[in-house]
């Protein structure tokens, strides 16, 4: 059940700090999962939450390690010593102890990498140190159990017995030749229903999903997704095996992704959270807003070029707004299909044929929308037909050129490595207000001859 965390328990357990009552503290904490735990640390201040870390066993600390914000779990490092991390790390799979431990200054890691008790422990936390924090071998783990394709069953019981000490979950039995050299995977089906003697050569199954150590995460990712996967084996240039990546990981990646593209369309140019300082907030969010503010000014220097237009039909003028509101809202509505798809991999077939969908889809929603337009500014507005139809026939063309920006802008910057979610905040927002007004007022010069 999940524990949620109230005013009213967050002062408990400040109170319970106060008093220095340890007991008291444990018998609430006892039956409270390790996130949770963080969550309430999250919470409490610096102090309290050193205090609560203190009083508790390493088996659940180094969980609850993983589980703090940045800050507070920086904080948290800072109050131990090398060998109290080394304590905390010997706890955790490498992947996790390698993500911690590169959090810390270069002069400590070296520190606590010397209290490692483990040194095979040790050594492949050195090793996955080595990769990028963004590609299968930074996402990997170097625990997993392997069996040999020569191996009888009975010799393969007895070997995996051994390795299994030191997994804390089998998702998968992996089968390697002589050189390390990934072949397979067996089923725990064939394992408990082949006889003793039967070897492994004859039952592993030889089609097996895998990644190599420089694939990047997003792309893991997607490989784990498409195929509902719960690990998938790393291999190395050779296809040796030498970790694998469990969902849990991919979880993060697929959050952290997410996260990114939805600040990006909001026109967040970094990393940042809420409680983050208000300088770095504010370096995060003012390079789109001045992008958005100049882009404001060449919408209102187009719509000056057409000044005499405002003088002889001022009601054109009342329309702008709905004008540069459709065009950013269609804009936006087809930027993010096409952006999704990126991201999922699902955009298939020729540029030129979705472009061409977009215009169909375009033009019977700009119809639809345009009649609607035209007989409310009519009959609600009192204006002449001619300036219904004038703006009506504007309205159609700017929501197909707006929903061909917003289909073509995210398939160009994704061809040239740029992420395209860029594309659904106020970049084609911004662009789609210009090209509105510019194109509204062009059609109306046309129409109405001013």
């Amino acid at each position: 059940m999940e524990f949620k965390i109230s005013k009213e328990s967050l002062q408990q357990f400040e109170e319970l700090i106060a008093e220095n009552n340890e007991q008291g503290l444990l018998e609430i904490l006892k039956d409270i999962h390790y996130a949770d735990i963080a969550e309430i640390m999250n919470e409490l201040s610096v102090e309290e939450a050193i205090y609560l870390f203190d009083i508790l066993d390493s088996e659940v600390t180094a969980e609850i390690l993983l589980e703090l914000d940045e800050d507070v779990r920086e904080k948290i490092l800072k109050n131990l010593s090398p060998k109290e991390i080394a304590e905390e790390l010997d706890e955790l799979d490498t992947d996790d102890a390698a993500d911690i431990i590169s959090e810390l200054p270069e002069d400590k890691k070296e520190e606590v990498l010397s209290e490692l008790e483990d040194l095979e422990h040790a050594k492949d936390i050195v090793e996955l140190l080595r990769y990028d924090e963004d590609t299968a071998g930074g996402l990997m783990a170097k625990e997993f159990v392997s069996v040999n394709e020569n191996w009888s069953i009975l010799t393969c019981v007895k070997e995996m017995r051994k390795q299994a000490e030191n997994v804390s979950r089998v998702h998968s039995i992996y089968v390697l030749d002589d050189d390390g050299r990934l072949k397979g995977r067996l089923s725990l089906k064939d394992l408990l229903t082949s006889s003793t003697t039967t070897h492994i050569s004859d039952v592993y199954i030889r089609n097996v999903d895998y990644v190599k150590v420089d694939t990047k995460d997003v792309e893991v990712a997607r490989i784990m997704q498409k195929y509902d996967l719960e690990a998938i084996p790393v291999v190395d240039e050779m296809g040796r095996l030498v970790g694998r990546i469990t969902i849990d990981d991919i979880v993060d990646v697929i959050k952290e992704e997410a996260d990114k593209d939805y600040q990006l369309a909001a026109g967040i140019s970094q990393d940042v959270e809420a409680n983050d300082s208000i300088l770095m907030l504010t370096r995060a969010r003012l390079p789109w807003l001045v992008l958005a503010m100049i882009g404001g000014f060449v919408a209102v220097n187009v719509s000056r070029s057409f000044e005499g237009a405002m003088e002889k039909f001022g009601v054109l003028f009342f329309f702008t707004p709905l004008i540069a509101a459709m065009a950013g809202n269609v804009g936006v509505q087809s930027s993010a299909i096409i952006v999704q798809g990126l991201a999922n991999n699902t955009i298939t077939g020729s540029i030129w044929k979705r472009l061409g969908k977009e215009v169909t889809l375009s033009l019977l929603n700009g119809f639809l929308l345009a009649i609607l337009m035209m007989l409310g500014s009519h009959f609600l507005l009192g204006v002449d037909y001619i300036i219904g139809i004038t703006v009506s026939i504007a309205l159609i063309s700017v929501i197909i050129i707006a929903s061909l920006i917003g289909t073509f802008v995210p398939i160009f910057l994704n061809k040239y490595g740029i992420d395209p979610a860029l594309a659904t905040g106020p970049f084609i927002t911004t662009s789609n207000d210009i090209f509105g007004i510019l194109i509204y007022f062009s059609i109306a010069k046309a129409i109405l001859g001013f």
